[in-house]
């Protein structure tokens, strides 16, 4: 996307009420609700996103290259089968998109967050020893980029985010939840036939009153699952989001005892997530955004890109430390303190 349709899109994006927004409001009022995506408005409708339609239907509101918006149903459910396979075709389901915890993390079922003290005496998970899980998870493992750093371990990395997530309040279902509307959009735009090697029909996500900028590709083959599980991979999702001018100003005087470079790179760490349609059922099922690698979603970037949390919130919460805490890796217990992490590629 280049810098022109950006900005046209941020400006479409925060168009004030129009003559045509005034009458989708009226209408919404007298029971009528806004026609689904593929409709498409030619001003933006007065209508939330994320918006759940008659306590049923969960909706995004997108704006197409057009500059035209739609009313997108990406509800999160279990359906059929995601499957990726040369000998029975591609499947392209939701899959089991509210399993949480199950019989491996009781705890994360029943709360939506582990349990320390659980993970530290964990020593199998889907079966799987951990340390199994560790070997397929590491650069050169399953994935040339691997799905954690080199010094980190499954246990630590499902422990350090969990710390993360727990101090913000939140849980893990709610940070996978916009991860899984992004990926229900793909799933409805393969659905309309929209969806080509090249895609562009899909420039930006409004979520929560912000704007995302949003592109995504898919790849000839796929990734399988370290858990040894169904999910699967295929995707590369790009979603960033530009900081507004009151959080550069708050990032700037709060941080400036960083160098350019540094303020640079926790900018973007706030603001850009990389990932595949792996991630959302991986924080939902264990918790797991990946360790500090390339295709990491790391909670404290959900939690402000989807507006989960204001800027200011997230830094207090974190006594200011948010470089910091970007930037260095979930070493094991008993292991020295990582050095700060400067997002070096693992290729």
């Amino acid at each position: 996307m280049n810098r022109i349709s950006k900005v046209q899109c941020r400006n479409f994006g925060k168009i004030t009420i129009s003559l045509y927004a005034f009458l989708m409001i009226f209408s919404s009022i007298k029971g009528q609700d806004p026609k689904l995506y593929p409709f498409l408005y030619d001003s933006k409708p007065e209508v939330p996103s994320p918006f759940n339609l008659n306590d049923t239907t969960e909706t995004i509101l997108v704006i197409t290259k057009e500059n035209k918006y739609g009313v997108v149903p990406v509800t999160m459910e279990n359906g059929k089968p995601l499957l990726y396979s040369y000998k029975v075709g591609t499947l392209m389901g939701k899959d089991q998109q509210l399993a949480v915890g199950g019989a491996d993390f009781p705890p994360l079922a029943k709360t939506g967050l582990h349990s320390e003290e659980q993970l530290d005496s964990k020593t199998l998970i889907t079966g799987i020893p951990v340390d199994v899980i560790n070997c397929t998870a590491w650069p050169n493992g399953y994935s040339f980029a691997g799905f954690m750093a080199a010094d980190e371990d499954i246990i630590s990395v499902l422990k350090g985010d969990n710390g993360l997530v727990r101090k913000m309040g939140l849980t893990h279902p709610q940070m996978a939840k916009p991860l899984f509307h992004v990926w229900n959009l793909i799933l409805k735009e393969t659905e309309l036939g929209n969806w080509a090697r090249f895609y562009d029909n899909i420039k930006c996500i409004i979520y929560n009153n912000n704007v995302l900028d949003f592109s995504a590709s898919g790849s000839k083959g796929w990734q399988i699952s370290i858990f040894f599980d169904e999910v699967q991979g295929k995707y590369n999702i790009h979603i960033d989001r530009e900081l507004t001018a009151v959080e550069n100003k708050y990032l700037d005087a709060q941080y400036s005892h960083l160098n350019n470079e540094e303020r640079v790179l926790l900018k973007k760490k706030l603001s850009t997530l990389d990932f595949s349609e792996m991630n959302p059922y991986y924080i939902m099922r264990y918790g797991f955004y990946e360790g500090h690698t390339e295709y990491r979603c790391d909670p404290i970037a959900i939690a402000l890109i989807f507006g989960l949390r204001s800027l200011e919130e997230i830094d207090n919460v974190f006594d200011g430390k948010l470089f910091e805490i970007l930037t260095s890796h979930f070493l094991p217990q008993g292991t020295q303190h990582a050095p700060i992490y400067l997002g070096i590629n693992t290729k």
